[in-house]
């Protein structure tokens, strides 16, 4: 590979720039263009609102006070942040040797925006609490217009400073402040602007079904209000918030009717925001898979995009669209498509207006080019190159390594230009990366850490942890083991640390959890175990353990959108040595040469084995084992349950047996979610009758404990009849019937099994166990996941609120929730991750659940024989599970798979 050379702003190991000039930053921006606000608002009127609400008495008062912030709106509409401080600091000097307050209240909000786009969060708070300890001290007479106005912006800054902190009760609190201040001056999008926001801090809370009915609320208001440009572009707004909280359907309709409104004006410029949101949106809504539907819904968003860039008279909006397409392009593989459209972009950077939006349009060009997909393609021939620009040639692909690095060096150059340290590292940072693609990692590495200090003197975490985990890459590839595992550990830490951030940067469309977080634990988890493999190290195999549990964290904030889960750290220990002493822990790790276990059973330490397999034979093992275990009339899947079976348990068998467990608690990772582990057979006979089965998302999220059994008491519900599209249930009848007589229950059966009806009973007496038989869907998404019930379907978001309403509930949480209809989605490979979902968002102690649709005869006499055994206070929850699939794996009916395997038990197992 030939090594990088740029003339010019960067060449290696001689020009005018050297490396300590630089930055690097490994964002991946292809798609999105438009950085997340600093704020983390999604109705971000920020600055320039700000100045276009500046009451008209303050600006006669103070004339250069004026000219100054309007300087300073021009510079921030720009991107042109630094010199917005620059001059915004000129307009608080001149406006404190004046004396008026509420003008420099006014100036300090601004400023204190401005600082958060720099990343300058110590000052951007000074400046808001200032602005607000002089708003305080005013009391306002003549002029109390101007002085709501100011305080009401002035309590919406300060809400996103503190989301953009982590604050989510104060954000709220603030903006619901702002809210009142606006009804006060009779400021109806203002209020709807506060309200959207307060809707974000409730989802970050955890208060999905409030922040759900906030935004109904919201967008029934707005539909009430006549058409017009502002409520067009709250409308969007709206709709961008719903995609935030996940509600993608809801985030199109709503797109949908902002862009009928906006057409009805005409507003071309708002009518191509709304469709570049619909791209986004459409984009989201991707389905897994190469299916047809698949393929539709990405016409759909190529489209919008494609609408956005003809309808915009911007120069640098049409640019956005066409880099969002490109990106899109790349990542389905429309490589034809793609490179046809490079040559059109390339030519329109260099004639872009300098702002940070412009070297953003350069770094996310330059990082599509970049991709795989296309780095594959021969560089040579590609560009004819010119001393002052690029000259794209009719036969274009992709751009050589250092015509890449060229345009990330201008971008890098543009930045430091403007004082805007955060632009420049991610120019230069992607440049790093570029390098660390190049092989030549001493360089990339020089890179690397100064990117890294640059990224912590901005307080971005952010950007740190890729910094930190580049650093572990390239390290890891200079055989520098110890500088290797300390970067990936800062990498986590701050990965830790940075929970909420990272949900909401998450949801713009490149910044894709598989890409950009997961590596970050699989890679470590990986190094770890090398090492261990090399060196046997117990505290290296804790540190993997802990590890993969902090992955199966990140998974389900990603899940949920939020990071609202409490995690508890859990010492191992006690839990397999005082709290189950027959229980053994088991962590099998998929990753890219192997499949790694490790094991903790009563009173010994940590052990790790590993079967070396490429990662596509197992996951292509493991899905077609999926596919053939729930096919009745078939018997394909034995020698793929028995090869899964040597890969995960063969090399702990003898451990297991001379240990004398009775239960083995499986912590489950990727692809190996699908199967019942329960159906993995050694060529004699099942896991199940060997062994109880448990799964738990981990120790940390669901810590066991022995707890005192009350008697049980059940809230049973279900649908026998046809409802929604859906196949009847015959059985379930039977099914509740056969419980009741079991033990104490109430039933709510068809046409009384309504959300309504479901809530009350919950709310009127304390069950220690709820159980559902209706049809449910597990999906990877929060928003295709829900249970159905007569008059509509309970999103797994949902669930928490109706099974968690009152204080009574909260200080005795449900002991046991079942869902014996349900099933994962079909063809989605990471559906199992909902079974996680619901188990944590129910709040309950234990979900026993189904991952495929069984036959629901077979259900009824399954459930009878398991509450049976529940009775016996004697024994766990797994034991009652496995004594009930044994029964019926031994009644020649159902002694195959599909009938006893797809009930897993997750939790507390005991």
């Amino acid at each position: 590979m030939e090594r990088l050379k740029v003339e010019g702003y960067i060449a290696l190991k001689a020009t005018n720039l050297k490396p300590d000039h630089l930055k690097a930053a490994n964002l991946d921006l292809s798609a999105t263009l438009r950085e997340k606000p600093a704020n983390f608002q999604p109705a971000n009127f920020g600055l320039s609102a700000t100045l276009r609400e500046q009451p008209k008495n303050l600006e006669q008062a103070n004339l250069t006070v004026s000219t100054l912030l309007k300087q300073g709106q021009g510079l921030y509409d720009s991107g042109r942040f630094a010199e917005a401080v620059d001059v915004l600091e000129q307009a608080l000097e001149s406006n404190q040797s004046k004396g008026d307050q509420l003008s420099e209240a006014m100036v300090l909000s601004n400023l204190s925006l401005a600082y958060q786009q720099l990343g300058l969060w110590t000052q951007a708070k000074n400046a808001i609490a200032n602005s607000e300890k002089l708003l305080r001290s005013i009391k306002p007479t003549d002029n109390s217009t101007a002085y709501l106005q100011v305080m009401a912006q002035s309590l919406m800054i300060k809400g996103s400073i503190e989301l953009g902190s982590s604050e989510a009760k104060a954000a709220m609190e603030s903006w619901e402040q702002a809210a009142v201040t606006y009804g006060e001056l009779g400021d109806e999008a203002g209020q709807i602007r506060s309200r959207i926001n307060i809707a974000q801090a409730l989802q970050d809370l955890g208060m999905y079904k409030r922040a759900l009915n906030l935004l109904n609320q919201v967008e029934e208001s707005l539909i009430a209000q006549p058409d017009s440009l502002n409520k067009a572009i709250l409308l969007r707004s709206l709709g961008n918030m719903r995609q935030l909280v996940g509600e993608l359907s809801q985030s199109r309709e709503t797109l949908e009717k902002s862009l009928e409104i906006a057409r009805s004006l005409p507003y071309s410029q708002e009518i191509s925001a709304i469709l570049f949101s619909l791209g986004n949106t459409a984009r989201a809504q991707l389905s897994s898979g190469d299916t047809a539907e698949t393929q539709q819904e990405l016409e759909e968003a190529i489209d919008y995009y494609q609408q956005a860039f003809d309808q915009s008279t911007d120069q640098i909006t049409k640019l956005e669209a066409q880099l969002n397409q490109l990106s899109l392009l790349i990542d389905n593989k429309r490589i034809k498509q793609a490179q046809a459209l490079i040559p059109q972009i390339l030519p329109q950077l260099e004639s872009l207006p300098l702002s940070r939006r412009s070297i953003y349009l350069r770094i996310n060009f330059a990082q599509s080019l970049m991709k795989d997909e296309l780095r594959s393609i021969k560089d040579e021939g590609n560009f004819e190159i010119s001393a002052k620009r690029l000259q794209p040639s009719v036969k274009i692909a992709v751009a050589p390594s250092y015509e890449i690095a060229k345009i990330l060096a201008t971008g890098a150059q543009q930045a430091k230009g403007l004082g805007d340290k955060r632009a420049e590292a991610y120019a230069i940072g992607t440049l790093g990366q570029l390098y660390e693609q190049n092989q030549q990692l001493p360089e990339s590495e020089d890179l690397t850490q100064q990117a890294l200090k640059l990224a912590q003197e901005v307080n971005a975490p952010d950007i740190s942890y890729r910094w930190q985990w580049q650093l572990g890459r390239i390290s890891t590839g200079l055989g520098e083991e110890e500088n290797a595992i300390a970067a990936y550990t800062e990498a986590v830490n701050t990965l830790k640390s940075l929970r909420s951030d990272l949900v909401a940067v998450n949801q713009q469309v490149r910044f894709t959890f598989r890409e950009s977080v997961e590596p970050v634990y699989r890679e470590f988890v990986q190094l770890l175990l090398q090492s261990d493999r090399n060196e046997a190290n117990p505290d290296n195999l804790e540190k993997a353990r802990e590890i993969i549990e902090s992955l199966q964290l990140a998974e389900l904030d990603n899940y949920f959108r939020s990071a609202c889960l409490n995690a508890t750290p859990v010492v191992i220990d006690q839990v397999i040595d005082q709290v189950d002493t027959k229980a053994a822990l088991i962590y099998p790790i998929i990753l890219p040469e192997s499949v790694d276990i490790i094991i903790r059973l009563p009173q010994q330490p940590l052990r790790h084995y590993r079967t070396e397999l490429p990662q596509d034979q197992i996951e292509s093992t493991l899905e077609d084992l999926r596919h053939f275990l729930p096919q009745l009339h078939r018997r394909k899947f034995f020698p793929m349950s028995q090869q899964v079976y040597n890969w995960i348990i063969r090399p702990i068998e003898e451990d297991l047996a001379n240990s004398q467990v009775d239960t083995l608690v499986f912590v489950l990772d990727g692809a190996l979610r699908n199967i019942p582990m329960a159906a993995l057979h050694d060529g004699k006979q099942y896991l199940v009758e060997k062994y109880s089965i448990a799964l738990t998302p981990g120790l940390d999220l669901m810590n066991p404990q022995r707890l005192v059994r009350e008697d049980i008491k059940v809230l049973t519900a279900g649908l026998s009849e046809s409802r929604q599209g859906y196949n009847p249930l015959p059985f379930v009848e039977v099914e509740l019937e056969k419980i009741k007589a079991q033990v104490p229950s109430e039933i709510l059966l068809n046409q009384d099994f309504t959300e309504t009806n479901f809530e009350n009973s919950v709310e009127a007496a304390p069950f220690p166990v709820v159980h559902i038989a209706s049809h449910g869907e597990f999906s990877s998404e929060a928003e295709k996941t829900f249970i159905l019930t007569w008059d509509s379907k309970i999103n797994v978001n949902e669930l928490k609120d109706l099974l968690q309403t009152t204080d009574l509930r909260q200080s005795t949480p449900i002991e046991l929730l079942v869902l014996s209809a349900c099933q994962t989605a079909t063809g989605d490979k990471r559906a199992a991750l909902g079974i996680a979902g619901v188990a944590i968002e129910a709040g309950a102690r234990s979900t026993l659940a189904t991952i495929w649709l069984v036959d629901d005869e077979a259900t009824a006499v399954l459930m009878n024989r398991f509450y049976q055994e529940l009775t016996d206070k004697s024994i766990s929850k797994a034991e009652a599970l496995n004594r009930a699939q044994k029964s019926i794996l031994q009644d020649p009916n159902y002694e195959h798979p599909y009938y006893w395997a797809p009930y897993i038990m997750v939790g507390n197992w005991l």
